[in-house]
């Protein structure tokens, strides 16, 4: 028996009815979405603190405010949006309307991850609600407390003949995917991304995958130590470095290492104490297979600091390795964790081939007094996004897109972008019933002076007579 056939059926005859479509109901959901994010505010806390150890302050400033930061934007622009957008159009159309209209596409699966369970759910879900979708959401099996809260609570503020919270693990999602949709948006690993896209393939369904990947983060000799090691365990460690944009690794000179090593013991006793362990600010591991997954990463290279692991508490310390070879286990997979290995490179044409010569990353960080090195970086590169002499604070700006780029993903979203992500920008043209006179330019058979009026009326000159 097919446990999703209904709850797609009851969807897909709403969204045939057209009941999504007004703006006046999308509004509504927005309002409704609100409401769950300021009524459960505690709750949601509760959750993130049991899936990930999250203080309630870091749910606040990595959840919460972003996802209502989302909800409110899009209530303020909802109309603008919406709007046809005029087009413009050559001496042929000039008594037509040209224009853009962007529609739903129907009925829209959000499959969302573990790591920030809340804000990479209810982003998306924004974006594909403002849009006049249907939407399917499965959350990560693997962040139980807030997959329980999201399929309670969340379906009460929202009208549940258009939305829908599906549960199961890697299994039933399969099944899932068997069947056919508008438009799927993933968030995850490039491994399940690829298993998300072959199976989009068979319906010829349009996706977005927000993937991952190994993040470089390159450090110029002209840097100030402290600063930049401030601002890279920072990033690094925070959500115990389970964020797909956190930086991966270091590139620096063995002379910039030397320097910034202590730099980093400095931060990091200045961040979480001299017992990161007791640090209210540091979280835990997910579960055991991505605890012992981490552990046995501890064995690259040489640790300097931290390399402690407490598995009954699912804690790893911050750590630094140096002395790390490229071919390591350490630098071949994504470390999705709270281990920063340091490379050596000479130079900064060494740092950017070596980043040239792997998989284009979801973002790169480069940081350097002169703005010379970092536009440098930001040229002769390609990434998902980039920041320069900052972390990933780019994404707290609903005016930016986040992307991946090959592997780390294909599409974009985050204010604007996500409703246009999530809408069908259908071309529209429409001429008057009448005129023919007019028309009977462009029919045969073409003498010599309709071919030169017609080819000089296609041509792109401007017109202000109209």
């Amino acid at each position: 028996m097919d446990p999703f056939a209904d709850t797609l059926q009851r969807l897909r005859e709403a969204f045939s009815s057209g009941r999504t479509r007004p703006a006046e109901f999308r509004a509504a959901q927005l309002n409704g979405l609100s409401r769950f994010l300021r009524e459960n505010k505690q709750l949601l806390q509760e959750a993130l603190a049991q899936d990930l150890h999250k203080a309630a302050f870091h749910s606040d400033i990595s959840e919460l405010i972003l996802c209502q930061n989302e909800v409110d934007l899009a209530l303020r622009n909802l109309h603008t949006w919406m709007k046809d957008e005029p087009a413009a159009k050559n001496l042929i159309t000039q008594l037509d309307s040209a224009f853009i209209r962007k529609e739903p596409f129907g009925l829209v699966l959000i499959l969302s991850p573990w790591n920030y369970p809340l804000n990479l759910s209810v982003v998306p879900l924004v974006g594909a609600l403002a849009a006049g979708n249907c939407v399917v959401l499965k959350p990560s099996e693997m962040s139980k407390c807030t997959e329980k809260v999201l399929a309670e609570v969340l379906p009460r503020y929202l009208d549940q003949s258009c939305f829908a919270v599906v549960l199961g693990g890697p299994e039933k999602t399969g099944r899932l995917l068997e069947h056919a949709f508008d438009y799927i948006f993933f968030t995850g690993s490039p491994r399940v991304g690829k298993i998300v896209m072959t199976a989009a393939a068979k319906h010829l369904t349009p996706v977005t995958l927000e993937l991952g990947g190994k993040n470089p983060c390159y450090v110029d000799d002209n840097c100030d130590p402290q600063t930049v090691a401030n601002r890279v365990a920072f990033f690094r460690y925070y959500n115990t470095g389970q964020t797909c944009v956190a930086p991966d690794y270091v590139l620096c000179s063995p002379e910039m290492q030397a320097r910034l090593v202590p730099a980093l013991q400095s931060a990091i006793t200045r961040f979480y104490g001299d017992d990161p362990q007791s640090s209210p600010d540091l979280g835990r591991i997910i579960n055991e297979k991505h605890f012992q997954r981490l552990r046995g990463l501890l064995s690259c290279g040489r640790v300097v600091i931290g390399g402690q692991s407490d598995e009954s508490d699912l804690y790893i310390a911050p750590t630094v390795l140096v002395d790390v070879q490229e071919t390591e286990p350490v630098m071949q997979e994504e470390i999705f964790g709270p281990i920063l290995p340091i490379v050596n490179v000479r130079s900064l044409d060494q740092a950017i081939d070596f980043i040239n010569r792997r998989e284009k990353p979801l973002t790169l960080y480069a940081f350097s007094k002169s703005s010379q090195v970092v536009n440098q970086m930001l040229d002769r590169t390609s990434s998902g996004n980039f920041a320069g002499n900052e972390g990933f604070t780019y994404l707290t700006l609903t005016s930016l897109p986040f992307s991946g780029v090959g592997k780390s993903g294909m599409g974009r979203y985050h204010g604007k972008f996500s409703f246009d992500t999530f809408s069908h920008h259908r071309a529209c043209l429409l001429s008057h019933s009448g005129l023919e006179m007019l028309k009977n330019i462009r029919y045969p058979p073409y003498s010599d002076c309709r071919q030169k009026l017609l080819t000089w009326a296609l041509g792109s000159h401007s017109c202000t007579l109209l």
